[in-house]
This record gives structure tokens, C-alpha cells and sequence, in this order.
């Protein structure tokens, strides 16, 4: 079977049993700052086990991509070198929610893999959890597997193997897993093979059944969940490797194509069999490569693109990764986006997201390997310079050197040793990983990923919690702005906990049964407005809204200002309605400027993140290049024609299913249900979307675009305006232009040439002034001042020249400095100006034939202090600044002493070692 049929066939039996084929999520989680990437099938019902949210199943299997290249599960060191290992790979899984668990989970798994896939009974092993750190044996586990296989093939396992959790917190549980046994033809190194407990390569896990019991608290404390749930997890690469009855992952129809692509790009004839099973480096090289395109593929489908942060610098590491492997094989030119076809060709059907992002794939990784060949240009040299050093010392590279450079230039380490070792170089491996662990630990403490959360909200019992859970709240927001009748069924104060009552004067957040505030999602921002008592009264501004924690009612952040509220009163939700109204001319604007945007740059556009708010819009998308002029004013033009159409807005809500694939856009980031919101502008634009609407695209008025830049690579950035804050832009720039034009006494038309020619004027006038001083300090007039310091003295037999020249700029510094120093021949020459912008330039220069007596950097280092600044140079030119033009007297007065003592002093003089 090849893999798209086991994916294909387990699905389909799981369905057959009652399950619901869910969709893989994103390898970017939603809404969970404790996972950098989706790592397992079961992130995405992460709320579902905890009972913080409902589903309309209590049965599931997905095909889940999954990323394991950090914390706990990191694989990427063993990506090549191992035959089963992968950064991206495809997780196989059935799940319950409080339906069925070990007895029905145990019996699927043996009969999908033995009556429908045929393995061989007796090559089948089982582990359960022997019972360690207070958690006693799982029994129940053995009990049902002795219905499948004798007790010798039952191996007790620690928690090190049968407890498995996603992470340091969150659900967990027992397990068993299920091991294929290869032969033992294959070596083993112990005395005696442990069987599933060893590390050889006879047994094979192949399927985990997590019984999910607990949920791990950040004490390390377990509860109990509420219900006991059922999470199975089995690696599609590595049953489709026992399946054709091969060791090695890559040599399977998963993997074969792509080693075939890669051998014929750089021309090698070995065989893709050999390639997925050979130690030769090339072979491994091939491996990694492979591996880690696939993961590139996906992460930037799933819109990741590769930066200097969090989860960009994970793909930048894979990205680079491969590359260096590539170089390895011999490719010199840019090879891997011309690889990413393969790949979309073959998981395309299983996965439209590559598809339909492909131009955006191919670009990102053309790009990344772009600029990795800009860094090994520009860091060669550097390098280079590290090791030459290290070689006349007769001293190992320095680890702090080399992390300088592998983090300022992105050298990858590998590649650093690799031409160190050439040379016979040792690297300071202990000196790079301390700086590259300070470095983590800024990272940590200043990171959103690790940084801290909100405080988690108290409740007076672990029975309101449930309570509130169980009833959230009903969101009316879609219809009205205004809710009357809505019971107050928790307070909270401003320390996130429970009370009874919030005085009049103070703050904290209330819970309702019932609101129409908008809680912020998908780019929009939380509603404000006020609760108003049953007179009419308002007692509460409400300022913001935020979300308390899963499954939990939203908090609306109040401001009590008249009478006290208490829990279980009854009030009235009042959104500021002008408020709203100008959020949901952003928002439907944001949806006509999306399409606006594929319309005009292609189809590769993808959302990255955006801002709807109700003063302004900001929308991220991807894109290699700045948006040009005229195309901004077409994209303009577009959204503001649907405008003039008054096209009617429309909501329906459809299976998350049946809406993609009527080809509604989904956003980047959001996490969708079963059933979702479609918005419509019928001809023009389709989005999934859970935010506030314009009822027509005519409400929104007025479409400007206020300005266009990067924010990242490949990310561009547009913010824009819409209704009275279009207006307002479009009549201050119509004001500031008539200003303009009437100082220039033109023509608006003219405007914009006369300004140029202004500016022109400017720099050519700056220019003769600065030329014209010059002359005047040659000739000896005013300008050269200071008293006797100024002009040329004899200090122990070299020519010194001391001059204050004001309102020259260090250009005119140099090139007076230039001038003297050829009319004295053999000498130094101190200049200092006070500029027009109220500061001071210094400027040092020596004589070739002295710069082993004198060294100019050195001396406006010992003069540059007096006028408050800094500076430094080469032995024979030297600049600084000051910020104390009273003192330039003093200073030069101060340089003859410096001078003298340089001249006189013994030896040669010391380096400025900041040259």
C-alpha cells in the first residue's frame, strides 16, 4: 500500500466505525502559547479533552501534520543520519471525547492493522504502563490485550515510555503501545535484546493509544479530566516502512520521489533504495535535504515565514540546514524552491493548501536562498580572518567568535566546523553553546512565547468554573448593539478574582449570560460601551473585553462609575454603536482590499496578520517586493469601486467543509469549528469570518489607502483608512497641498517639480558655502581662530597644526585637513568645527611618515572627551564628535600636550585597537 492509501484507508475505517473525518489544523496552533508548532494529532481537541469545549462528535480521526524540531520533541538532530526520524511528518489518529476508551481503542487497532492491513499476528508486540510515581499499573490494559496476544508479548513499561503528555502542562495519560517485531537477523547490541524496551532496530513502534486521564497542572499535579477520553498516534512514514517490509522511512513512496528529484538536480546516479538506507554522506546529505523540504513546504504554506524570531528562525534553521546539505552535494546555485514542484505534485490532493500556495512556497524559498548565498559571501571573508587568527596562535576557534558569527551572519555552525576541520582546526564547541544558551535565556525572558499570561481567573469553587463552562455565554452582537435583560453571572476584580460585588469607583470584569460585545478576533478589536441598570442608568463604562480562559464566558473590563454591581442582577449591554459601525467599515474594507490585493499582485497573496479597528485598517500579506505606486491606486481604485456598487454583504453559516471548499479564503492563525461564518460581496470576495459587518459595501463610503511598507521578509504591510477617516485624511492632505502650492507660488501640477528644484538649490548652495569656507580657512582669514593654538607649531621637531574652523561639516574637515597636511609634507594636523547644528567635528590626520610615532585614532580618543563626545581611527586619519562647542579651545590647547607627549614618549605607539 502506498502512503496516500494508508492515509486513505485508515481514515475511511475509523469513519466506518463512527468517527468524523476532521481536517488536519495548521502547524501554527491557535490560541496556545504553550506549543511552537502543532506536534501531535491531538493539539487541535486540546480543549475538547479538558471539557473547556463541546464538539457535535464525540469521534474523530484526522491525518494531522505535525512539526517536532523543539523542547521535549525535538527530532532534528537526527534528521539524515537516522532512517525514522523527520521534522514534519504526518500522524495517523483516532480519538474519543468521553465515548469509547481502552477496551473498544485496543480491539480497532488490532483489527485495522491485522484483518484490514494483514500484518502478521506474532510479529505484533503491546507495552502498558508498569506503574511508577504514584500512578499504579494500567491492569485494565493488560486485561484487554491478553484477548489479542499471549502474556509474553505484553512488556510492563515505565513513564519514560507509557505516560505520555503533549507538553509540561495539559492532558496526559497511560498508554500502550503497539511494536512490530522485524527479525532478529537485525544486530543488537545489548547481551541480550530487551525486545519493545530496546533501542535496536528488531522492534518498531508503530501506534501509541494514549488513554487521556489527566490533566497535568504547572505544579506537576494531576487531575482527573472530566471525561476519560482516548488519543491514538501513529506516524504515516513509519507504518507505510513496515508495510513494504523496508528499515528506513525514506524508502517509501513518501520520501522516493523526492530523493530521485534531488539526485537528478545534481546529477548522481545512485539509486533512491541506496540513497534511503546508506550512512555515505552523500546519502545522508540527500535525506536531509528531502526532510527538511517538506518541512519548509508546510510551515510556509501554513503561512511561517523564515525571520530572526520564534517560529521564522525555526524555519530559517531547517531552511539553511538544507541548504548547507545541498552545498554538500554539489549544488552552487539556488536548487531547493525548483524542488517544492515535487513535493506539491505528490501531497497536493491530501493537501490543497500546497497548491494553492505554491507560487508564495517556491518565491519564499527562492528568496531564503538568496540571501543564504548573500551570507556566505559576506561572512566568508570574516571567517576566514577567525581561523587565520586561531591558526598562527595555535588555538582552537573561539566559541564566542564563532556564535558572533553564526547569529550576527547566520554562518550555520556545521559549516564553520566543516572548514575548520579542513585546516585541522578544533572549534570551542563548550564557548558556543554558553553564548548560544545566554542567548536563549534574553530570548525566554523577553518572548511572547515564554513570556507570562494573563492571570488565570480564581473562582470562589472548582464548581463555578465548571458551571460557567458548561453555560458560557450567548453572543447577540451579529444582530444588535444593544441587549436587555442580561444576568450577571460572575464579578471578577481587577486581580482576575471572584466577588460577590464590584463597588461604584472600582474595576474588574464581568461575566454575563448574554452580550453583544464583540470579543477580539481575527484582527478585530473588543467592542466598548456601557451596562446600563433597569432605569436606564449606566452604571458601568465597559472598556474592553477579553477572553478569561477556554471554555470560559468572555470578561468585559469594566469601569464601575454609579451604584455597585452584584452577581445575578440584571443589566442592559449597550455597545457604543458609532464605535462599532466604523470597526465594520474596516472589517468588510479589509475583505475588498484582500481580494483588491490578489486581483492586482496574483494569486500568492496570503493573509499574515491584521488589525481592524475602528480608526483604521492594517493588513499583512505576503509578497517578495514593495507594492508600486500605481498599483497601490489600482488596488485603490478596485475597492472603492465595490464601494460604488453598494454590493450587499452577506452572512451564511455552512459546514467548515462544504465552505473551503466552495473556495472560501480561510485566515491565517484562526481556528475554526465545524461550523463557521461564510461573508460574502457577491463577484468579488468570499472569506470565512467571524467578525462585525457593514450591511453593504456603500456604508463603508470612502476607501484611501494611507501608506505601504515591509514588515518582515516576504511580509508586506498596507494600512488604510475607510468613511469620516478617509474624508478627514483626504481633506488634511488637500490642505496641506494648497499651503504647499501657495508658498511655492505654482500650480498644483507644478508643485511637486518646483520642490525638487528647491531641494536641488539647497544642496548646491550648502555645497558652495562649504567650499567657500574652506577657502577662507586656506587663506588664513577669521576663520581660523583659537589664539596660538590655531596655527603651526614645532613640537620636539614635528610640524603640528591646530586650527578651530566653525560651520564646517567633517566633508569640509577632511578635505581642509587634506590640504594642510600636503602644504606641511611631514606633520599632523587637529582640526575641530563648530557645526550649524550646534555640535562639534574633529578631525586628525597624520603624515605617512610618521604614523609610526603618531597615531591619529589615538589622539582624538585622548582630545574628544573634553568636548563631550567619542571617537576613533586609523593611524593615519581619525574622526569624532562633541556635543560642547565652548570647549574647542580648550581642546586644542589640550592636543599640543598629547602631541608633545607622543612625540617624546618611547617605543612605537600604541594601536587603537577600535581602528
Amino acid at each position: 500500500m502506498t502512503s496516500s492509501e494508508l492515509r486513505r484507508s485508515f481514515l475511511e475505517y475509523f469513519q466506518s466505525h463512527g468517527h468524523r473525518i476532521v481536517p488536519s489544523s495548521p502547524l501554527v496552533p491557535h490560541g496556545d502559547a504553550t506549543l511552537l508548532f502543532t506536534n501531535a494529532g491531538m493539539n487541535q481537541f486540546k480543549d475538547v479533552f479538558l471539557g473547556r469545549e463541546q464538539r457535535s462528535y464525540s469521534r474523530a480521526t484526522t491525518s494531522q501534520k505535525c512539526m517536532r524540531v523543539s523542547g521535549k520533541h525535538n527530532d532534528l538532530d537526527n534528521v539524515g543520519p537516522s532512517l525514522r526520524h523527520h521534522t514534519f511528518f504526518e500522524m495517523l489518529g483516532n480519538f474519543s471525547f468521553g465515548d469509547y476508551f481502552k477496551h473498544d481503542a485496543i480491539a480497532f487497532a488490532w483489527e485495522l492493522l491485522t484483518k484490514e492491513w494483514g500484518l502478521e499476528e506474532e510479529r505484533l508486540f503491546a507495552t502498558i504502563f508498569k506503574g511508577e510515581d504514584g500512578i499504579p499499573r494500567d491492569d485494565d490494559a493488560y486485561a484487554r490485550w491478553l484477548d489479542f496476544v499471549p502474556a509474553d508479548r505484553i512488556v510492563a513499561l515505565g513513564a519514560d515510555d507509557n505516560l505520555w503528555s503533549m507538553g509540561d502542562t495539559g492532558p496526559c495519560g497511560r498508554c500502550s503501545e503497539i511494536h512490530y517485531f522485524r527479525g532478529n537477523d537485525l544486530p543488537c547490541r545489548a547481551q541480550t535484546c530487551l525486545g519493545p524496551a530496546c533501542d535496536c532496530d528488531r522492534y518498531v513502534e508503530i501506534w501509541n493509544n494514549v488513554f487521556m486521564e489527566f490533566d497535568r497542572q504547572p505544579g506537576g499535579a494531576l487531575l482527573p479530566l472530566p471525561k476519560p477520553s482516548i488519543d491514538t498516534g501513529m506516524g504515516l512514514e513509519r507504518i507505510a516502512a513496515v508495510m513494504k517490509g523496508t528499515l528506513s522511512n525514506y524508502d517509501t513512496d513518501a520520501f522516493t520521489p523526492l530523493l530521485i528529484a534531488i539526485e537528478g538536480a545534481h546529477g548522481g546516479s545512485t539509486s533512491p533504495s541506496e540513497l534511503a538506507t546508506s550512512m555515505a554522506p552523500a546519502a545522508v546529505s540527500t535525506r536531509v535535504v528531502a526532510d527538511h523540504l517538506r518541512a519548509m513546504t508546510f510551515l510556509i504554506a501554513d503561512g511561517v515565514l523564515p525571520s530572526n524570531e520564534w517560529r521564522g528562525y525555526v524555519l530559517r534553521k531547517i531552511m539553511r540546514r538544507a541548504m548547507r546539505h545541498g552545498k554538500r552535494l554539489g549544488f552552487t546555485e539556488p536548487m531547493l524552491h525548483s524542488l517544492a514542484d515535487e513535493l506539491v505534485a505528490h501531497m497536493g490532493d491530501a493537501y490543497p493548501e500546497l497548491r494553492t500556495g505554491r507560487d508564495t512556497i517556491v518565491s519564499v524559498i527562492r528568496a531564503e536562498e538568496q540571501r543564504f548565498d548573500a551570507v556566505l559571501t559576506n561572512g566568508l571573508p570574516k571567517l576566514e580572518e577567525l581561523l587565520d587568527r586561531s591558526a598562527q596562535n595555535a588555538t582552537p576557534v573561539s566559541g564566542d567568535d564563532v556564535f558572533r558569527l553564526y547569529d550576527t551572519l547566520g554562518l550555520p555552525l556545521d559549516f564553520i566546523e566543516d572548514l575548520a576541520g579542513g585546516r585541522k582546526l578544533a572549534v570551542d564547541r563548550r564557548g558556543f553553546d554558553r553564548a548560544m544558551e545566554v542567548q536563549r535565556e534574553k530570548a525566554r525572558a523577553s518572548s511572547a512565547f515564554e513570556g507570562k499570561r494573563a492571570e488565570e481567573p480564581t473562582f470562589g469553587s472548582p464548581e463555578t468554573a465548571r458551571r460557567l463552562r458548561a453555560s458560557g455565554d450567548q453572543f447577540d452582537g451579529y444582530t444588535t448593539t444593544l441587549v436587555e435583560g442580561v444576568t450577571i453571572t460572575a464579578l471578577l476584580d481587577a486581580n482576575r478574582h471572584q466577588v460577590a460585588t464590584l463597588p461604584a469607583g472600582s474595576s474588574g470584569y464581568v461575566l454575563m449570560d448574554r452580550t453583544p460585545f464583540y470579543l477580539e478576533s481575527g484582527g478585530q478589536v473588543s467592542d466598548t460601551g456601557d451596562l446600563r441598570n433597569e432605569a436606564g442608568t449606566v452604571v458601568a463604562r465597559v472598556d474592553d473585553v477579553v477572553r478569561l480562559g477556554a471554555g470560559l464566558p468572555r470578561g468585559h473590563k469594566v469601569a464601575v462609575i454609579a451604584d455597585a454591581l452584584h452577581e445575578g442582577q440584571t443589566v442592559a449591554a449597550h455597545v457604543d454603536s458609532r464605535t462599532r459601525d466604523a470597526t465594520r467599515r474596516n472589517h468588510t474594507a479589509t475583505h475588498l482590499m484582500h481580494a483588491a490585493l490578489r486581483q492586482v499582485l496574483g494569486t500568492h497573496v496570503k493573509q499574515a496578520g491584521s488589525l481592524v479597528a475602528p480608526d483604521r485598517l492594517r493588513f499583512d500579506f505576503t509578497h517578495f517586493s514593495p507594492v508600486t505606486g500605481p498599483q497601490l491606486r489600482e488596488i485603490e481604485a478596485l475597492v472603492n469601486e465595490q464601494i460604488l456598487r453598494n454590493a450587499p454583504v452577506t452572512t451564511e453559516v455552512k459546514d467548515t467543509a462544504a465552505a473551503m471548499a466552495s473556495g472560501a479564503m480561510a485566515l491565517f492563525g484562526e481556528k475554526y469549528g465545524d461550523r463557521v461564518r461564510v461573508i460574502t460581496i457577491p463577484g468579488f470576495s468570499v472569506e470565512l469570518c467571524g467578525g462585525t459587518h457593514a450591511r453593504a459595501t456603500g456604508d463603508i463610503g470612502l476607501f484611501a489607502i494611507a501608506q505601504e511598507g515591509g514588515v518582515a521578509s516576504g511580509v508586506r504591510r498596507i494600512e488604510a483608512l475607510t468613511g469620516d477617516g478617509a474624508l478627514h485624511d483626504y481633506q488634511m492632505r488637500r490642505e496641506t497641498l494648497h499651503a504647499l502650492v501657495s508658498a511655492l507660488g505654482v500650480s498644483e501640477h507644478q508643485a511637486a517639480d518646483a520642490a525638487v528644484r528647491l531641494q536641488q538649490d539647497a544642496r548646491r548652495l550648502a555645497r558652495e558655502v562649504q567650499e567657500l569656507k574652506v577657502k577662507l580657512a586656506m587663506s588664513g582669514g577669521a576663520a581660523a581662530s583659537g589664539g596660538a593654538e590655531a596655527g603651526e607649531v614645532d613640537l620636539g621637531g614635528v610640524k603640528a597644526v591646530f586650527r578651530s574652523v566653525p560651520g564646517l561639516d567633517k566633508n569640509a574637515l577632511r578635505e581642509f585637513s587634506d590640504s594642510l597636511k600636503a602644504a606641511i609634507r611631514s606633520g599632523v594636523v587637529v582640526l575641530a568645527s563648530a557645526t550649524d547644528d550646534g555640535k562639534v567635528a574633529i578631525v586628525a590626520s597624520v603624515t605617512p611618515d610618521l604614523k609610526g610615532r603618531l597615531h591619529a585614532g589615538n589622539i582624538v580618543k585622548a582630545l574628544a572627551p573634553i568636548v563631550g563626545g567619542g571617537g576613533g581611527g586609523r593611524p593615519d586619519f581619525a574622526e569624532a564628535g562633541g556635543k560642547y562647542p565652548s570647549k574647542i579651545d580648550a581642546m586644542l590647547a589640550e592636543g599640543r600636550a598629547v602631541i608633545e607627549k607622543m612625540v617624546r614618549g618611547p617605543g612605537p605607539v600604541k594601536q587603537d585597537k577600535s581602528a
